[in-house]
């Protein structure tokens, strides 16, 4: 297989899915053929990534990562993303061992937010606390000159329940949660637009979304970037790929 992309997924499974659904779901197509190359790596025991950023005594993620990396590489995929935005907390390192350009989910979706919405100041972010720990939204957030609110403890502990204890454990969405977390970050916290710092969230969103809020959701944002690439690359035109970014 020529002209295709690979997919480093499984971080977890169910979030995966909920991309590939939206992948194959936007992707015009009118027989079997339109629909798109790729290979999806669906790499479920890479160690748990907030595990591993909270306390380093844990197991790293990074060498799964990086062998999913130079192996795909060794198959010429015309680009790679990565379906997990704690896992970006390795990305300059993984994009470093390998000439084959990675998405940069995070710095897409702060991107679009920025393009698209040019008068939001104000933005909530949720996500785990392993990717709150590392900042990889918050510098993006900061370099873009954004005011932006975490939420507080109970938020952050309510984020944590839906994506652990609800969607990792059990695989389902807690509907009256989620909408819970996005209207407190709304009334509370002043969030003009609210930011979905995590695979999981984004799942809640696609099976549960039922309010009025601004959602910036980084893993469809890389859904929509994804297929946009992949069609300049069955076309035969030059995709170009800076610092994560997609022109």
């Amino acid at each position: 297989m020529r002209d295709f992309f690979t997919i480093i997924g499984g971080m977890g499974t169910a979030a995966t899915e909920s991309y590939l659904r939206l992948l194959n779901q936007r992707t015009p197509t009118d027989c079997d053929q339109d629909f798109l190359d790729y290979i999806l790596v669906n790499h479920a025991t890479v160690p748990d990534r907030t595990s591993y950023i909270l306390d380093r005594t844990k197991p790293s993620f990074y060498p799964a990562l990086l062998d999913d990396i130079q192996q795909q590489s060794q198959l010429n995929p015309a680009f790679m993303v990565i379906i997990c935005n704690t896992a970006h907390y390795f990305y300059e390192q993984l994009q470093q061992a390998t000439t084959v350009p990675l998405l940069h989910m995070p710095r897409t979706a702060i991107a679009t937010l920025k393009a698209q919405y040019p008068d939001i100041k104000r933005v909530g972010l949720i996500a785990t606390q392993g990717t709150l720990a590392d900042g990889i939204y918050e510098q993006e957030l900061q370099q873009q000159n954004y005011d932006y609110t975490l939420g507080d403890k109970q938020l952050q502990a309510d984020v944590m329940t839906l994506i652990y204890d609800n969607i990792k454990t059990k695989g389902v969405v807690d509907a009256p949660l989620y909408h819970q977390i996005i209207r407190r970050m709304q009334r509370e916290f002043g969030a003009e637009a609210v930011i979905l710092g995590c695979t999981e969230l984004s799942l809640a969103q696609e099976k549960a979304a039922d309010h009025d809020a601004l959602i910036i959701d980084a893993q469809s944002i890389i859904v929509d970037k994804s297929i946009e690439l992949a069609l300049k690359v069955r076309a035969g035109k030059t995709i170009t790929i800076k610092n994560g970014l997609a022109d």
